[in-house]
């Protein structure tokens, strides 16, 4: 699941099995730490890529069987040893956070989904492996399901991010519609934003159903839990259909009343 989504859905929640709950909170530790190195506090941008390079020293210090003197890294070892867990899906996090801070606007789709296959889908990868489930097609629905929530978080944050000087909406369909960056930083939800963001909002439910299948491909309290996920995500782009894509003023945010609902859908999705 996309990182900054563990805000919005469980982490290692009671549906997950007991086993798989500290494995689970060690990598959102992991991903968590390195997105806040990326995006918390008043650091210049040259800290902050020497604190995510120092995250991947760390990464290769211990895959080649040498001891860290860092206690995350220490916890990390023998848990990626024991799922085979790949080396490479860490380093792409740390590749999507880095980009993070040297990275500020995205021409085109090509370019917002190539971020979300490093800075998102390893994290459902990741997630599968754990589970004993990572098959070609739980994998290809897993990407759709984490690319769609990063988009989702793309689509909640718009002013948040352009607070921090980013805007992950692709600049071609900004411009196809007539969306300027004045209009984001007036926090101006009139003229043809509505239309913008419903065609943005219908194309992260396509992706979104397009990995669904995976809810019913896991069994158990795994597969639930993956089917809540997916319920939050279309609870949050309902949200933002429903304030007519005023992120602005009406941010989206699971409340307590979705739960049931969520929990519904969950249990009759197909």
């Amino acid at each position: 699941m996309a990182i900054d989504h563990y805000e919005n859905f469980p982490v290692a929640s009671v549906l997950l099995p007991a086993h798989l709950r500290r494995p689970v909170e060690l990598i959102y530790h992991f991903a968590r730490t390195a997105d806040d190195f990326a995006d918390e506090g008043d650091r210049p941008d040259s800290e902050r890529l020497a604190l995510l390079a120092s995250f991947g020293d760390e990464l290769r210090l211990i895959e080649r069987g040498q001891r860290s003197l860092v206690r995350l890294f220490q916890e990390l070892a023998p848990m990626i040893r024991e799922f085979g867990l790949p080396y490479s899906l860490f380093h792409d996090l740390l590749s999507a956070f880095s980009q993070d801070v040297t990275k500020k606007r995205y021409a085109d789709l090509g370019e917002v989904l190539d971020y979300c296959t490093r800075s998102a889908n390893p994290v459902g990868r990741l997630l599968l492996l754990l589970y004993g489930a990572a098959t070609p097609r739980n994998l290809g629905h897993s990407d759709s399901i984490c690319s769609s929530l990063q988009m989702i978080n793309f689509l909640q944050d718009i002013a948040i991010d352009y607070a921090n000087h980013r805007i992950y909406m692709p600049l071609d369909e900004m411009n196809r519609f007539g969306i300027t960056e004045a209009q984001i930083a007036s926090r101006d939800s009139g003229g043809p934003w509505t239309d913008f963001m419903t065609f943005q909002v219908h194309r992260t439910r396509r992706m979104l159903r397009d990995g669904a299948p995976l809810g019913r491909a896991l069994t158990g309290r795994i597969g639930l839990e993956m089917r809540m996920i997916i319920a939050g995500g279309e609870r949050i782009l309902s949200k933002i259909a429903a304030a007519h894509g005023d992120v602005f003023r009406r941010r989206p945010k699971l409340r307590s009343y979705d739960w049931p609902l969520m929990l519904l859908h969950a249990l009759t999705m197909r």
